[in-house]
């Protein structure tokens, strides 16, 4: 078998090299940016592990040897699952390595907006040093908070939540009634954001979700309300936000992830006072990265042996007979 690796922002790939020599698999890297950099690269190529280069029909229907995609991550956004199907090529994710982290990255940026240790932060560094500097600060242990999308990170949010405010609130339309923890309350998409103080993303990207975010759910906020961010930029309408923002229905955002990253530094989002930014981390700690790289190269390693990789997206039609 041979992989290419078609691009990566970790300082190296030599976990990867490592699992492939051991497994007797050939591998090759790039760092492509289109597709047409993709299909120069994996020529000769059974998998690809990708990242954030876009694979599509076209790279499928240049390379028609490729029959595996596996992705660094849980989300799957870069790799067309639909034309994945279509051309019979299996795609794998590894959905379980940072669960923790994204969930905990989330409430702490949650409870960063409600005590805004930030703006206390630059009030002292400024000279101000007083408790009212940071404006008027509400009870957590008095809210509600809302979780948009129940998965994996989106039941952990609802866990560590739930000792911090006094009510917490799902939606996800996918999931059966018995899979609501006890301590969660089901409640439709409209009626999360009119009963939330705090309303939190955890969703994946898909034609179902992508700009789900927008005007319209966003007028439902109660005034002074928290809007959070840590699974895809594209679940909202960056202007609707700032509209909300400005127009006052939202006293606070704090975004992972953006439409666009890296951002324009001098775009409206990245420079409003009251939106609270960390670069696309939240799945990041040591451990996790380490587990997010490994799994998503097995992916590749275990269909070759086996004919099927470890966390199955699209099954393919494609197998790995030489």
């Amino acid at each position: 078998m041979k992989v290419l690796i078609t691009d990566y922002d970790f300082p190296d790939v030599k976990l990867e090299l490592d699992l492939y020599q051991a497994a007797g698999v050939e591998v090759v890297t790039a760092q492509c940016r289109t597709e047409d950099d993709v299909i120069a690269a994996s020529e000769g190529c059974q998998g690809l592990l990708v990242q954030y280069a876009p694979v599509n029909a076209k790279v499928f229907a240049a390379r028609p040897e490729i029959r595996i995609s596996s992705r660094y991550g849980a989300g799957f956004d870069t790799i067309n699952i639909e034309d994945a199907a279509r051309h019979g090529v299996w795609v794998a994710n590894s959905p379980d390595y940072g669960v923790g982290e994204v969930a905990t990255h989330a409430l702490a940026m949650a409870l960063d907006l409600i005590r805004n240790i930030t703006v206390y932060d630059r009030a002292v560094k400024a000279g101000e040093w007083h408790y009212t500097s940071a404006g008027i600060i509400p009870r957590a242990s008095e809210m509600t908070i809302g979780i948009v999308g129940l998965g994996r990170i989106g039941k952990r949010m609802a866990h560590i939540s739930r000792n911090v405010f006094k009510k917490v609130i799902a939606y996800d339309p996918h999931i059966i009634d018995g899979d609501f923890p006890a301590y969660v309350e089901r409640v439709g998409r409209e009626d999360l954001f009119k009963q939330a103080d705090v309303v939190s993303l955890h969703t994946p990207l898909n034609d179902e979700t992508r700009n789900m975010i927008d005007a319209s759910l966003l007028k439902l906020l109660k005034p002074q309300s928290y809007l959070v961010n840590s699974a895809r930029g594209g679940l909202i309408r960056i202007d609707d936000l700032l509209a909300a923002l400005d127009g006052g229905s939202l006293k606070g955002a704090a975004l992972d992830v953006l439409p666009v990253e890296p951002p324009d530094t001098a775009s409206a989002i990245v420079q409003h006072k009251r939106v609270l930014l960390s670069p696309h981390a939240a799945f990041y700690s040591d451990v996790a990265a380490r587990e997010l790289r490994r799994k998503a190269a097995q992916n590749l390693i275990d269909w070759d042996r086996s004919g099927r990789p470890s966390y199955v997206v699209v099954e393919g039609k494609k197998d790995n007979k030489k």
